[in-house]
Formats: structure tokens, C-alpha cells, sequence
């Protein structure tokens, strides 16, 4: 039996932290087991908020990060397909045939779009940026995929592109499917970030990234935020919403010690510092596995490359069958066809047209 296809990613913008592992690097390792699973590398994504020289001179290192940290963690490339998106050609002329079938208000009503622009510092909305969802609707048609993961907050683009396939197929599909509707997969993990005040984010400098060092992340746990109310340790604390709370229940595998440390604390009767060290002896834990992971792979010159390499020429195929397809639809490549027999048969009788030309 066929598995079902599914399409998710990253944009290469820096180091993965630990609100990537529990938003949906974890869930990738399971899905890799029941589903065939694609994973981009969405380095065209990143040119809508950053696209600066030397953003893209650190694509390359970036890209690498995205798919180290994912091999670190568990996904398995010989039954994962790991590629980068701006080497997939096809995409570029979906993208361009989808934003036909698309309309402006409707993609101004996706509030994602604004908090994005917001959290880049742009005060007007720029046209890439705009059509953000009509992209991400080439990038999970053009490999087939049947599920996308989201997070709740990105529903909405899945939908505008389960309404792009809907109108390509009743447009030109004459009753065949050309394009398959993706469902959700919605994944509503997310973890708060060390300050409290929002999920874990490269761009608010709150996280714990999964191949920090041990020093590092004593230093990050030790600077937690906890109760503010709570002044000294005989003081009794709040335990629900507390940030090392979260982590301790997220990162900490020894129940008895978090409950013992809960109770406590609610008592009045331990102090930050000893609940901080446990936690921080907990994440350097769980990380070490990963990081010897990273260790391995670093001294195989050359294999995070090569798992890139080898996706994206996959990929590649995939995106030119889909496309193909797309335009066999269309009657697109009828067109180029009989201009081009005609055109071909008069060169051969009359020569080139272009002066100067042999």
C-alpha cells in the first residue's frame, strides 16, 4: 500500500531551538515512520523578510543547520526527502499559475501575513510577502502531498491552498483530479520562551538551541524567568504558567523529582536555584544524544550535503511531473508545441530570420 505523502519544512534563518523540536521536529521523527514525508528547506520563504546580501551569503550555512539539526534529532534520510526549495525550478512557474487563481482580498485576510510583517520590522507590506501562502501552496502541490502540519496559526494558508487546487481542478481539470486537496495535520505544540512573555523565537534571543553546549545552557536556565511575586525561597510559589515548570514537565523524564519540586515550591520550601539546576541537568540530558549526533555527522565530510543533494534532484523530478501535468491540463504545452513544429520546419527550409546569424 501507497503511504500518504506529506510536505513540511523550515526556513533557514539560523540555529533550531527547543520550540522547534516540541512545535515539529518531534512530530516529524514519528511521521517518518507512517507517512512519506518532504521536507523543504524554504530558503525562497525567507527572501520575503530577509533578503539582505548577507542573508542570502548565510543561506548556505543556515540550510545546512536546518537539515543537521533534523538529522540530529532522529529523521532518517533514507525514508525522508530533504531538498532546497529555491533549486526546484517548477516551483517558480506553479507559483506564477497559482497567483492567477488567487485573489488579492483574500489573501489580505490572513492575519499571519501582518503578525509576520510586524515581527520584521516592515511597515508596508511587500508583494512576496503578500503572496506568501500562493508559494507555500506551490511548494505542497508540487511534490502531491496529502497532509501539511501546521501549527493553529497557520491554518489559514493551508486552506488558500486547498482552494487553489480546488479551482485548478474544476478550472482544468474536466472532472479528474489534477492536483490533490491536502488536510491538516494541526500540531498545537509550542513552548514559551525563557523571558515568559512569548513561544521560544530566534528573533527575541529566548531560547535554548538544541546544539548549545552545557555551559551555555546552564547560563540560559539560570536567567529563567519564574514567579515574579516570589522574593525569596520560603515564599510560596506559583507552579501553573510557571516557565521552568513547563520545561521541567516538557524536558524532565524523572516525574517523582518534578512533583517533589512542585510541591515544595508551592510550599515555600526550595528555592530557584536548586529547581533550576535540576532543570538544567535535565535539557543538557536531552540534548546530549543530539549532540553527539551533530558529532557524528560533522565527521562525515560532506553527508548533510549530499542528503540535500540527493532530495532536491528527487525532488526536482517530482516537481517537473506535477508541472507537466499542470500544463497538459491547461493546453499550455499545445501551444509552445504547434508554434514551435512550424517554426522548426520553416528554419529548416529558410533559414534563420536573425541577421548576422550563420
Amino acid at each position: 500500500m501507497t503511504k500518504k505523502r506529506i510536505l513540511t519544512g523550515d526556513r533557514p534563518t539560523g540555529a533550531m531551538h527547543l520550540g522547534h523540536y516540541v512545535g515539529s521536529i518531534q512530530h516529524r521523527v514519528r511521521l517518518q515512520e507512517e507517512y512519506e514525508c518532504f521536507f523543504i528547506i524554504a530558503d525562497l520563504h525567507m527572501l520575503t523578510t530577509k533578503q539582505t546580501p548577507e542573508d542570502i551569503n548565510n543561506i548556505r550555512t543556515n540550510a545546512l543547520e536546518v537539515a543537521m539539526a533534523n538529522l540530529a534529532c532522529g529523521i532518517d534520510p533514507t525514508k525522508c526527502t530533504i531538498y532546497l526549495q529555491s533549486a526546484i525550478h517548477a516551483v517558480y512557474e506553479m507559483n506564477l499559475i497559482f497567483e492567477m487563481l488567487v485573489t488579492v482580498p483574500r489573501l489580505t485576510r490572513i492575519p499571519s501575513l501582518k503578525d509576520m510583517a510586524k515581527g520584521a520590522g516592515i511597515e508596508e507590506m511587500p508583494f512576496g510577502l503578500l503572496g506568501y501562502p500562493v508559494l507555500q501552496a506551490a511548494d505542497i502541490l508540487m511534490p502531491r502531498a496529502h497532509l501539511v502540519p501546521v501549527g493553529k496559526d497557520n491554518q489559514s494558508h493551508v486552506e488558500v491552498t486547498r482552494e487553489i487546487a480546488r479551482r485548478f481542478n474544476h478550472q482544468y481539470g474536466k472532472g479528474d483530479e489534477i492536483l490533490p486537496v491536502p488536510d491538516y495535520l494541526v500540531q498545537g505544540d509550542t513552548l514559551i520562551g525563557l523571558d515568559g512573555n512569548a513561544k521560544m523565537s530566534k528573533s527575541l534571543n529566548n531560547g535554548i538551541y538544541l546544539f548549545d553546549d552545557v555551559k551555555t545552557v546552564n547560563k540560559k536556565v539560570n536567567s529563567m524567568f519564574t514567579d515574579p511575586n516570589r522574593i525569596s525561597a520560603d515564599v510560596p510559589g506559583r507552579v501553573d504558567g510557571n516557565p521552568v515548570f513547563i520545561y521541567h514537565d516538557r524536558f524532565n523524564p524523572n516525574l517523582e523529582e518534578v512533583e517533589d519540586l512542585k510541591t515544595r515550591y508551592r510550599a515555600g520550601k526550595v528555592g530557584d536555584v536548586e529547581v533550576k539546576q535540576k532543570l538544567a541537568v535535565a535539557i543538557n540530558n536531552f540534548l546530549n544524544p543530539i549532540r553527539d549526533r551533530r558529532g557524528e555527522l560533522e565527521k562525515d565530510t560532506g553527508f548533510v550535503e549530499q542528503v540535500i543533494y540527493e532530495g532536491t534532484v528527487r525532488t526536482s523530478k517530482e516537481a517537473d511531473a506535477t508541472l507537466l501535468a499542470m500544463k497538459k491540463a491547461m493546453g499550455l504545452t499545445g501551444v509552445w508545441n504547434k508554434i514551435s513544429r512550424k517554426g522548426r520546419k520553416r528554419l529548416d527550409k529558410k533559414g534563420s530570420i536573425f541577421t548576422g546569424e550563420e
